[in-house]
């Protein structure tokens, strides 16, 4: 499977808004995050930086899309569907 086709199936478990809104959350406290670790120079916390999302996108999807994770499947996959998906709700592709 394609990226490209695989980004078409991790969209079609998030078509509930408030499923996509918790993954977006998420990634914005991902990135706070990062950038604190960066600024305080805590380097050893860098190991949990890719798992911040996980809480967010678990209750996006347990109460709202009623789903399982993509992530459960294909972690390194989902986590880069994840940004793109971010990515298309920020410029405005995917309706949020």
């Amino acid at each position: 499977m394609t990226f490209d086709e695989y980004y078409q199936h991790y969209l079609s478990l998030h078509q509930n808004k408030w499923c996509r809104r918790m993954h977006v959350l998420g990634n914005i406290v991902t990135l706070v995050s990062l950038g604190t670790i960066i600024y305080y120079k805590i380097w050893l916390m860098l190991l949990v930086v890719p798992y911040i999302i996980y809480p967010f996108a678990w209750v996006g999807h347990f109460l709202f899309e009623k789903n399982d994770p993509a992530a459960w499947s294909h972690p390194f996959k989902a986590k880069v569907a994840d940004w793109c998906m971010m990515w298309d709700i920020l410029r405005g592709k995917i309706k949020w």
